[in-house]
């Protein structure tokens, strides 16, 4: 695990990254959280996230299901936790988009930026990278990967350690990748 305060994993669908993410925390010792922004809305998703928690329960102390304030997730931690990861944030981003519509700004984002500034804690991100494909075809989808590309350029900018993940294999662009 890198020794910076904030990593950002992001890359493609199907890239990797929340498998690299959470071999990452486990090199951690101490306390694990794991910050989940995924809704069961359908019953394919309900038996993804069920997986998904049995899979995990070995090595995060509990999950925290959290859709709209990552913010206050990460923030109501209490002292005993050495690291979160937050997986995901382009699933926020668009849980966002869903409860509150087209809009300038979110203030969820701007929130989450000034805890991940003063957090004290290891933290582990998941994010997608949306902007690598063709222009969307529909206002709503340009909105979302406006807004995805232009939190993940903060997060980016924000993370010790940006790894980005192309099939399975880590390329760090920023900071180190750990050994």
């Amino acid at each position: 695990m890198p020794k910076s305060k904030v990593t950002l994993v992001i890359g493609g669908v199907r890239s990797g990254k929340s498998s690299y993410a959470e071999a990452l925390v486990k090199q951690v010792e101490g306390r694990r959280v794991y910050i989940a922004t995924a809704e069961p809305f359908d019953a394919e998703m309900q038996s993804r996230i069920a997986r998904h928690k049995e899979a995990r329960k070995d090595y995060f102390a509990y999950t925290i299901e959290e859709p709209r304030d990552v913010a206050l997730a990460l923030d109501s931690l209490d002292d005993s936790v050495t690291v979160a990861l937050v997986d995901c944030m382009t699933v926020w981003m668009g849980n966002l988009l869903h409860y509150q519509g087209l809009r300038d700004r979110y203030e969820e984002v701007d929130s989450l930026l000034k805890v991940l500034q003063k957090n004290n804690k290891q933290v582990v991100i998941v994010t997608n990278e949306v902007g690598q494909g063709i222009v969307p075809a529909t206002e709503l989808s340009r909105h979302f990967r406006d807004h995805a590309g232009w939190l993940n350029q903060a997060l980016a900018a924000l993370a010790d350690t940006v790894i980005w993940m192309v099939a399975g294999i880590p390329v760090c662009i920023k900071g180190e990748l750990p050994s």
